[in-house]
């Protein structure tokens, strides 16, 4: 199957993870709004949270802006995320989403020392999986669960971290029927003659609209049992040939919003701290997922921040794509990528810039690297202005991410600090004064940690086969053998010629002529490697090399 998956997903981090912006500058429509109009703040006002202040600001879709990140617990933020429909493959919509949340959840850990408890829910029974199940002749069942374990090993390719638990659909059910039961019980739901159930959104008055500031709606389509055009299934009554749950109202199954509610609630409570899921969900899933919790639990706030993911667009459109299968670096030019694109737009000018980039976050450290271990000679170091340098970056880097998660500034941080690290790794054949190497130990051991925030590993060898490690050691050994033998052809002897101006004799320094086809052959095995993925690069007397296989690199 092609997977569309790392190459593709190249543009969306940089401009698009600070998320609140998507949603500010590009408002998602659906077939089930008319009208949006803005409804009176004081209706909907969104409550600050009291608790732990993590010193982050986010993007609250609840209230339109930047708002700062506040824990219900210390240090500790329950988060839900809404998986996917597991009727078909996953497409690059849902790559690149998972992707940016990944980061947030990274960035949230690994620099703010925050323990995040993500939650995600697979829905595993669907109008979509009947149907595609009654296509294909299988078990809805099976072709749920065929494209739930292909979806996970997607994520897994991908680096995305899994949350702490998947729960299914079909594994909560009586949960939900629980959960429906209480909704009905306090007021909020009722029972239809065909066995329906539904939400009835007049008992919330002007609070249903929290997400979305609804004006005129048309209400979900195909049912003609509802009192209000606005309200909702949470449960539908069973038709012929579909799976089916007893239930107080007759065999049916769950609607599609009562399951996030019901599985978010059973894990964390009354209280959410953050429920994410790109911007299509805004409404109608997460507009009536708050309006059933906050009526089940009888609350006036249940979810604290909803983050929204912008849509992937396209050659200017908003389109649904398989993966294609690429390779480890495509996967490591993609994530970098995703950090350093301002355009949301793909396209392959901007693949061949996140590319670059990744190459020159690579050649930097190999060259600090080939420095530390003295096969690379350089002028004296200024030490000193390197150190304030990086102190320098790692303050704007997290002073960049706790605003919004500004992966923008914070690469512009990181890319600025490499520039001043190449500025002194000049090659130079003679050295004078003392070298610096724990400098640019530093600073490569920060490079790689914020990369690891942002979920690229340079280091990453499981895709390498088990002879990497031999292939590594032969390499090593020829070009040790290389350049002993350059070594030796280079030494040079005097030769003594006449200044043809004054007449008197000056030395000249070559390599003496028996030793010249040793240098040609030193070169012609340097070019002959080069094409099958071995670069040797000679420094002086010395050399370093690295090997590039299917676009990923190793290095000596």
């Amino acid at each position: 199957r092609p997977f569309f998956l790392w190459r593709t997903c190249a543009q969306l981090l940089n401009s698009g993870f600070r998320i609140g912006h998507w949603i500010h500058n590009g408002v998602t429509k659906t077939s089930l709004l008319s009208s949006c109009n803005i409804c009176s703040r004081a209706e909907r006002k969104w409550i600050k949270p009291v608790g732990f202040d993590t010193g982050v600001k986010t993007y609250n879709s609840l209230t339109k802006q930047k708002e700062p990140l506040v824990l219900a617990q210390e240090r500790i933020a329950t988060w839900y995320s809404c998986g996917p429909t597991v009727y078909d493959h996953a497409h690059l919509g849902h790559a690149c989403s998972y992707v940016r949340f990944d980061i947030l959840q990274r960035i949230l850990s690994r620099l703010f020392e925050i323990n995040v408890i993500h939650v995600m829910v697979i829905t595993d029974i669907d109008d979509k999986i009947i149907q595609r199940s009654l296509e294909q002749n299988i078990s809805p069942t099976v072709l749920a669960r065929m494209h739930e374990e292909e979806f996970k090993r997607d994520m897994q390719a991908l680096r995305v971290l899994p949350p702490a638990v998947y729960m299914r659909v079909t594994d909560n059910i009586p949960q939900i029927v629980a959960f429906i039961e209480r909704i009905i019980g306090n007021g909020h739901g009722y029972v239809t003659s065909q066995g329906n159930v539904y939400f009835d959104t007049q008992s919330i008055g002007n609070r249903y609209g929290k997400l979305v500031n609804l004006g005129g709606i048309v209400g979900e389509l195909g049912a003609q049992d509802k009192r209000d055009p606005r309200d909702f299934a949470l449960w539908k009554a069973s038709k012929p040939h579909e799976p089916h749950w007893e239930s107080p109202w007759g065999q049916g199954r769950p609607g599609w919003h009562i399951e996030c509610s019901t599985i978010a609630s059973s894990v964390f409570g009354s209280q959410l701290d953050i429920h994410s899921g790109g911007i299509d969900l805004a409404f109608p899933h997460h507009e009536n997922e708050i309006a059933q919790s906050e009526a089940y639990h009888q609350c006036e706030q249940w979810g604290n921040y909803f983050l929204h993911s912008g849509h992937l667009h396209l050659k200017g459109s908003v389109e649904k794509m398989i993966f294609w299968n690429l390779t480890l670096a495509d996967i490591l030019h993609s994530l970098w990528g995703l950090l350093n694109f301002p355009a949301i737009d793909y396209s392959d000018a901007s693949t061949n810039e996140a590319r670059s980039t990744l190459s020159t976050i690579s050649a930097f450290c190999h060259n600090a690297q080939a420095y530390m271990q003295g096969h690379l000679l350089c002028q004296p170091i200024e030490e000193g202005i390197l150190w304030e340098r990086l102190s320098a970056t790692q303050s704007s880097v997290r002073k960049a991410l706790a605003d919004d998660f500004d992966t923008p500034k914070a690469v512009g941080a990181i890319m600025s600090l490499i520039h001043h690290g190449n500025c002194q790794l000049q090659p130079a054949t003679k050295v004078d004064g003392p070298r610096c190497p724990a400098v640019f130990g530093a600073m490569l051991s920060y490079v790689r940690e914020i990369l690891g925030v942002f979920g690229v590993d340079l280091l990453d060898r499981k895709e390498v086969h088990d002879s990497s490690g031999v292939l590594n050691n032969v390499v090593e050994e020829l070009v040790h053998f290389r350049s002993k033998v350059r070594k030796f052809a280079l030494s040079v002897g005097d030769q003594a010629s006449q200044n043809p101006q004054t007449g008197s004799e000056i030395q000249k320094r070559h390599p003496q002529p028996d030793r010249v086809p040793l240098l040609k052959a030193c070169d012609a095995l340097r070019n002959n490697l080069a094409p099958l993925g071995v670069h040797i690069k000679d420094r002086g007397t010395n050399s370093t090399w690295e090997i590039t296989r299917g676009g990923e690199t190793r290095k000596n």
